[in-house]
């Protein structure tokens, strides 16, 4: 155990000293965090001894991808929201669905040994994108402001949308309906209204009555340096948990939460969320050192050409199609609609939804696992290489017709 502790907290440390010039380099954090659990683990030097089970993952994975999600969504610049809301819409609306019906026909292509039910399950693992590793592009100024709000919008929220349509799909996988096709898809109906709606009222309720509490606070001035930074991190945790408690969706409690808060609290909100942003980074490393370590090297026997053919469409033609006909129509130029559909970057939501899967112990369950693992770290590499040299090049074209 002391060993696993002085590795993460060694890796956490010596990145802490490097963090300013890993952002202006090729790499990125996940990258590293990554190859790192992959060296120390069973594959590796095998210096890990960790039990990385799926539910520890799992549970980690959930509170850091909740945490970021508040934290993205307290940080929306409302103004710019305001005058950019039909590219996230869209994304949303349109290219979301498109996402998934081109990854399921992808799906029905390439795996023969996978049931309909299966392969929409694999389309809806891979479709969310994550807001922790677009946070290059998202927060590089060079971007403009419209591209970043929409990126971090729809980061932001389809993953929460995808939440119910994952359980829908599992509940007609396993059959739980017990009553025949129609009553299957009345229960996946009420499944989606019944997440969405709980997890919104969960976090808007929690969120208002946590910044009233903070206002009194602050007027008595109890508020003191120190635990003036514990309040976001709790309040995202509290919204997740108890959403997933009374049967909602604990990301749309936490992104719907995150965005009360940055609002009613945007003049103090860079106070509140700045040790946040450091605790959801340092959750999102020790994420990802397990992922390297218990996921990355097991899936390596297990590849074959369809595996790697979904996971590279999935990055490709399945994400950058639908966005682009998504678009179709918005005062943007060819090279910002492929700006977009290229920065997708699949991650926490991923793993989050591929150990749910792993869970439930389907019959093809290994082979969507590994298709989820070789996706989510062909991501981590290609997208984290690519961000920051096309986020500047795009912002010097822009520049220069300025």
């Amino acid at each position: 155990m002391y060993l696993d502790l002085a590795l993460l907290a060694g890796c956490a440390l010596l990145f802490s000293c490097v963090a300013g010039a890993v952002e202006k380099s090729r790499l990125t954090g996940p990258i590293i965090f990554v190859f790192f659990g992959f060296c120390i683990g069973p594959l590796g030097a095998g210096l890990l001894s960790l039990k990385a089970e799926a539910h520890t993952l799992k549970v980690l994975a959930e509170l850091t991808l909740a945490l970021v999600l508040f934290i993205d969504a307290a940080s929306a610049d409302f103004k710019v929201l305001r005058s950019s809301a039909k590219i996230p819409l869209r994304l949303l609306l349109i290219g979301l669905p498109l996402t998934l019906l081109l990854g399921f026909g992808f799906g029905v292509a390439l795996f023969d040994n996978l049931s309909l039910i299966e392969v929409a399950l694999l389309a809806t693992i891979v479709a969310p994108t994550d807001a922790a590793l677009g946070q290059a592009v998202v927060k590089n100024e060079s971007v403009p402001a419209d591209l970043r709000q929409g990126l971090s919008v729809e980061s932001g929220l389809n993953d929460g949308i995808c939440v119910p349509i994952l359980f829908a799909f599992l509940a007609l996988a396993l059959g739980t309906s017990g009553h025949g096709e129609g009553s299957g898809w009345h229960l996946a109906m009420a499944l989606l209204a019944e997440e969405i709606g709980i997890g919104l009222i969960v976090g808007v309720t929690l969120t208002s009555l946590t910044v009233l509490l903070l206002r009194f606070a602050r007027s008595r001035q109890w508020l003191t340096h120190t635990w003036v930074q514990i309040p976001v991190i709790a309040l995202a945790i509290t919204c997740f948990a108890s959403a997933q408690f009374v049967g909602g969706s604990g990301f749309i409690a936490s992104f719907c939460g995150g965005l009360l808060f940055g609002y009613m609290t945007k003049n103090h909100r860079d106070e509140f969320l700045r040790a946040a942003e450091g605790t959801g980074e340092t959750f999102a490393l020790i994420t990802w050192v397990l992922f390297g370590s218990a996921v990355v090297g097991r899936s390596i026997d297990y590849l074959n050409w369809s595996i790697v053919g979904y996971a590279v469409l999935s990055l490709t033609v399945i994400r950058m199609l639908p966005v682009y006909i998504s678009l179709v129509g918005v005062n943007l130029n060819t090279e910002g609609k492929l700006f977009l559909g290229w920065f997708g970057p699949r991650g926490l939501a991923s793993i989050v939804f591929a150990v749910i899967v792993l869970n439930a112990d389907l019959p093809h369950g290994d082979t969507i696992i590994v298709t989820v693992a070789v996706t989510v770290t062909l991501s981590i590499l290609v997208h984290g290489v690519t961000a920051n040299p096309w986020a500047r090049a795009l912002g010097n074209r822009l520049k220069g017709n300025t």
